[in-house]
This record gives structure tokens, sequence and C-alpha cells, in this order.
């Protein structure tokens, strides 16, 4: 290919919207171009990177015994009522009514192909004969980005490969999980790509168990926590903590706590400022929705709610902030001044709780909070939990090392599905004394697009892009 047979437009200057290197480098070297938010023409030498790496994950599919499939992105809206997908996804979910005649028909665009490819397997797959099998795809897929950014990295259109696993047996799943993994690990490794497998959160996608793989980046916009001394990673939403205090003993001759007056101060910054207090002070009483039945989080001031761990520990399907009704019913008190003594609600208190004496919490009443609270003494400490967000230094769970964290683009994710599902979708096999079971599932997703552009992001230099041989959109020749 001749460069005068073809169409690069590259750009001299930085364009003023594109943020960080990978977008600036793509736009410069006339691999993309942007036809509205979240929308991108991939021109001639970018789709010839991206046609690149699709061939490199097919290669590694059918390697693993995967067999490739392609399924409709225009998906009927019922399918997602049936998962209870529908409102997992929220606003995400692009979908849309149209006419076909006098009729009209509720539509989605795919955002992943979970209930399309369960259907297709129930509808075929009746006997254990039929199985294991993975079948696989790379298509686009529609979401409904809230705010795209970034270039190509969050769009609201994108390429995606997605592969699905069906079994008998927990062991059948582990065997396409592990193949899955292993085929992720070379398809990264032939990109040129530093990667880290990390412990994960399934999200929406649902599930029991997860991996994401994740590329260090600066301008990453996930956390990874990982330890420098053993193999421990995982992402931030499911990353654990090594800390774990001892449940306290109580006080006997602890004095009561103090009522302080703090009118309009209901946050922690201006508590702290008004009592010259700092955050790792104060215990943070944050009232939640789990199932719909109100339960209070305890966390040190400074830490940050994981709502993954939270649904974990009090055993619920769901958890969300609860609302400003329901905060008054338990407490007495707006919000900004909850507190565990008297709160009318049970109390999942984290790890780190215990470890502060001479506690300020809030008193459960507009205006005010406690001073001097001890836990174990003031308010009862029965049982602790990890219900807050790891960060760089804490403990490693599983070595003596501590933890450090690093910015990450994520490139793959592989789940355990089990009969998520499988039973709300009716997909059952019969297995050989003519009995009835769920089929066991697993999904795995690589994002092609992204992978393109966290090579740019992370094989650059100054002069531009260091093109991995294998992925390089073109080979120069110099005559």
């Amino acid at each position: 290919m001749r460069w005068s047979q073809t169409f690069i437009p590259t750009m001299k200057e930085v364009p003023a919207e594109a943020e960080v290197p990978r977008h600036q480098l793509m736009l410069r070297a006339g691999m993309i171009r942007q036809l509205m938010a979240g929308a991108y023409t991939w021109l001639p030498l970018g789709y010839r990177a991206v046609r690149k790496v699709s061939e490199i994950v097919r290669q590694e599919m059918d390697l693993a015994g995967a067999v490739e499939l392609f399924m409709p992105a225009l998906q009927p809206i019922e399918i997602f009522e049936r998962t209870g997908r529908r409102e997992a996804f929220g606003n995400v979910l692009f979908n849309f009514e149209a006419r076909r005649g006098d009729r009209k028909l509720h539509f989605a665009l795919g955002p992943t192909h979970e209930e399309v490819i369960t259907d297709l397997m129930a509808r075929h797959i009746s006997s254990y004969r039929q199985m294991p099998i993975t079948l696989y795809q790379i298509q686009t897929k529609f979401r409904n980005e809230e705010r795209p950014r970034f270039g190509v990295l969050r769009t609201s259109e994108f390429l995606m490969k997605d592969a699905y696993s069906f079994g008998t047996s927990l062991e059948q799943l582990n065997v396409a999980y592990d193949a899955m993994y292993n085929a992720y690990c070379r398809i990264f490794e032939r990109c040129g790509l530093k990667y880290l497998p990390v412990e994960a959160e399934s999200g929406p996608i649902g599930g029991d168990a997860s991996h994401e793989f994740m590329v260090p980046a600066s301008n990453g916009e996930d956390f990874v926590i990982h330890c420098p001394d053993c193999s421990y990673a995982a992402n931030q939403e499911r990353a654990e903590t090594g800390r774990k205090s001892s449940l306290p003993q109580p006080v006997t001759d602890a004095p009561a706590p103090t009522l302080v007056p703090t009118p309009d101060a209901g946050s922690i910054e201006q508590v702290s400022k008004l009592l010259k207090s700092s955050p790792q002070a104060f215990i943070k009483t944050l009232i939640y929705k789990a199932d719909g039945k109100p339960v209070a989080v305890l966390l040190r001031g400074d830490h940050t709610a994981n709502e993954g761990k939270i649904r974990r520990a009090a055993k619920a399907t769901s958890v969300e902030l609860a609302d400003e009704a329901t905060i008054l019913q338990v407490t007495g008190a707006p919000v900004g001044f909850a507190g565990p003594i008297g709160i009318q609600c049970p109390c999942l208190i984290d790890h780190d709780v215990p470890a502060i004496r001479s506690a300020i919490i809030g008193a459960n009443a507009k205006d005010a909070h406690l001073t001097g609270v001890i836990p174990g003494t003031h308010f009862p400490v029965t049982e602790t939990f990890d219900l807050r967000n790891a960060e760089a230094e804490d403990p490693c769970p599983k070595c003596p090392a501590t933890l450090k964290m690093v910015h990450g683009i994520e490139v793959g994710h592989v789940f355990k599905l089990g009969t998520k599902y499988s039973v709300s979708m009716n997909a059952n096999y019969v297995d050989a004394q003519e009995v009835s079971h769920p089929i066991i599932m697993g999904c795995y997703g690589i994002g092609v697009t992204r992978v393109v552009a966290s090579i740019v992001e992370t094989c650059h230099d100054e002069n531009g892009i260091i093109w991995p041989l294998n992925v390089a959109p073109c080979s120069v020749i110099d005559r």
C-alpha cells in the first residue's frame, strides 16, 4: 500500500478537545475522527490496527476451542426484562420504540449479549451430551455513557469480543474459565501490552466470580490495588484490606459521651473544622437500603464506603443509599447527623472502627454530635466487616507487605456466571438420568478498540506511537 493510495488525514497541532496522550496521538496520526460525543470513525490506518488485534483475538479464541458466530445488535426489550437487566442497566441501555405497520415494538441495542445467547441455547440445547461448548463473536456494542471521554476509551459504540461458555458442572465451568483466562494472557502478550489480571466485581453482568485484565497507565480511569511482594491484585471495587482490629472489650469506668452543638455542620469536613479534629477521629454512619430494608454502615471518617462489600456483608441482592425520609425514620435526624447510639436499624461495622478511641459520631439529633465515644462501650461491636475501598499502604490481605495503587485501563473481563441467566431464561438440559438442570455459564469479554487505545497510551514517546510489530497498521519500506 502506498501513502498516495490511501486516506490518512494527519494533524500538526494537538486538538483542544484531546485530554490524554492516546487521544491526541490517534487524532494526529489520522487513526480516528469524532462524529459526535461518544462516536468515532475509525479511519483506514486505525482500522488496520483494529483488524490486527481482532485477528489475534480470533486466533487465540479458536485455539482455546471456542466457536465463532454473529448475533444481532438489535434486541427485543423483553429479554432484558426477563433477566432484570433492563432495570440494572438503567439509562446505560439504549432502548427505543419503532412502528411496524400498526404495531409499536420496543427494542434495545445490545450492551452485551448474555440474553441473546442464552435464549439461543435454551432453544437448541437439551442434553448434557451437547456440552461443554464455548461460543464467541466480535461485534459492535452500544452503551449510553453519561460522560463519553478519553477518545475511543469510553464511547457509546465500541467493538468487543464476547464469548460464552455452557456446561453441566462447576468443573466444566472452571475448565472453560481457565482456558479463556490463559487465552487472554496470550492475546495481551501478543499485542505487546503489560497487563495485570485482578480480582473484580461482576457489576450488572452478575455472576459468582470475575477477573479484570488491567493495563497499568498513568491516565487510566480505574484504580488497581496490588501487592509488590506477592501475586495479589484487585480493582478498587473488589480489593480486600488486611487490617483486622480485634473486637473491643467494654470499658467499665468510661465517662459518658459529650453532646456538642454543631450547627449547620453535617459533613465530616465541616465538623472537623468546627471541632478542630481530623477525619480519622470520626466514625461516620451511612444509611443504606439493603434489599429495601435500612441498614447503618459505620466507617472511619476518612474512608470510602464500598457498596459491593456492603452488599455481601448484608447478604443482599442490591444496596443503595437511603432516601431522606428513611434516614429521618431510623435516626430521628436529618442527613448528616446519624450515629450508632440509639439508631433504629441494624449496624454493619468496618474492621477499622474498633481501633478509634474517643471517637466523634453523629448524635441522631439535628445540629449535634457526640464526642468521647468508645466503640464496644457506648455502642455494641460484636462483629466487623471489610466495608471500605482499599487504599495505598493498607496491609496486604495475603502477606505481610503493604498494598500499592496504580491507575489502569480495563481491556478484558472474565466472569463465572453460574446459573444466573439460564434460570431466568429457562435454559435447561437433561442429564443421563433424565433429570432437568439449568445450564452453567461463563462469559468473557475483550474490548478490541480499548486494546488499540491502550497500546497507543503505553507505547509512545515524544516522537509518536511506537507500535508493537504484531499490531502495527503498516510495515514501512525504505526504497
